[in-house]
């Protein structure tokens, strides 16, 4: 599909897409699924003829009133419904932020789609050092994301996984891993403030049990029947555990947090698989199966390996 370059207006910036990626949303969006993904992508036909939510390129042009960028400047950052094409522009107070010193386009682009979602949770959650975490799905790009950041915050973390995976759990910085092939988490007997499910396949009664007096339950999806937004209603009611389901939402500030994290060396998003911007069918289909680990990556400029 054709469609002509965007124009920049006076507060924004023209970026120049080098890599972006396909997430669990973006395959969400395409396929309509959950049906309840209409209500925001068009109930009987697409409103959005572009999909892809992050990015990481280089500011091609600035409106005459920008003051925080310059063409030239290396970028990423999260820009819903425009990241799967050539250009986009946004404004320069958005979700967006210098790409760190020593990272290439692919490693930045998926920087913000998965992370952002974890730390609205971590933050709703008001996780703290010296607490004790469970992260249901810690391989993917949600779940890897929170477990670096929940470590960075200092608290300690469980991390659920496959077998094939907890080398790299291990790696990320996981305290204890549970391999769910092997032992059904939700039977151990170790209690936790905070029980995250990042891959939205449990529910709060199988969970309750894991939770101190207190605990805190949050979930990537509704749960079962939909019930997770009138749990985070009814819960917190009764003064005893309860669940959280916060509608995520994004700015600067994330991204500027996100990308300190980087810089300090204790975030590095995971990269699954990389696919030219011609394969991209195929990374849906990938993405499609519920299978990857971390993150999808598409290039746009596959030779790129700028580093600075």
């Amino acid at each position: 599909m054709e469609v002509s370059d965007p124009v920049p207006k006076e507060r924004e910036i023209l970026i120049k897409v080098h890599a972006t990626t396909v997430n669990r949303t973006d395959d969400g969006f395409l396929r309509a699924s959950p049906f309840i993904a209409r209500f925001f992508t068009g109930l009987l036909r697409p409103k959005n003829r572009i999909l892809g939510s992050e990015f990481a390129g280089r500011v091609e042009a600035a409106g005459k009133d920008v003051t925080s960028f310059k063409p030239g400047d290396r970028v990423f950052g999260f820009a819903e419904f425009t990241a799967h094409a050539g250009y986009l522009t946004m404004t320069e107070y958005g979700a967006v932020a210098s790409i760190p010193d020593g990272m290439t386009y692919k490693e930045a682009a998926p920087m913000s789609e998965g992370a952002h979602y974890a730390l609205n949770f971590i933050r709703k959650a008001g996780i703290q050092a010296g607490q004790q975490v469970l992260i249901y799905g810690a391989t993917g790009a949600i779940g890897s994301a929170a477990l670096q950041i929940v470590k960075a915050i200092g608290a300690e973390v469980t991390a659920v996984c496959d077998s094939k995976n907890i080398d790299l759990i291990k790696s990320l910085g996981a305290d204890e891993v549970i391999d769910y092939t092997r032992q059904d988490f939700t039977r151990s007997e170790k209690t936790y403030h905070v029980v995250f499910d990042a891959v939205g396949k449990s529910s709060f009664r199988q969970c309750k049990p894991l939770l101190r007096k207190g605990g805190i339950y949050v979930s990537t999806d509704l749960g079962p029947f939909a019930q997770n937004p009138f749990l985070a209603i009814f819960t917190p009611l009764f003064g005893g555990k309860k669940v959280l389901f916060p509608i995520p939402v994004i700015d600067q500030e994330m991204i500027q947090y996100l990308k300190d994290l980087a810089e300090s060396g204790r975030f590095k998003p995971v990269i699954d698989r990389r696919y030219s911007f011609e394969q991209i069918p195929e990374a849906f289909q990938y993405v499609n199966t519920g299978q990857k680990t971390g993150n999808v990556v598409i290039t746009l400029d596959p030779e790129d390996t700028t580093r600075h």
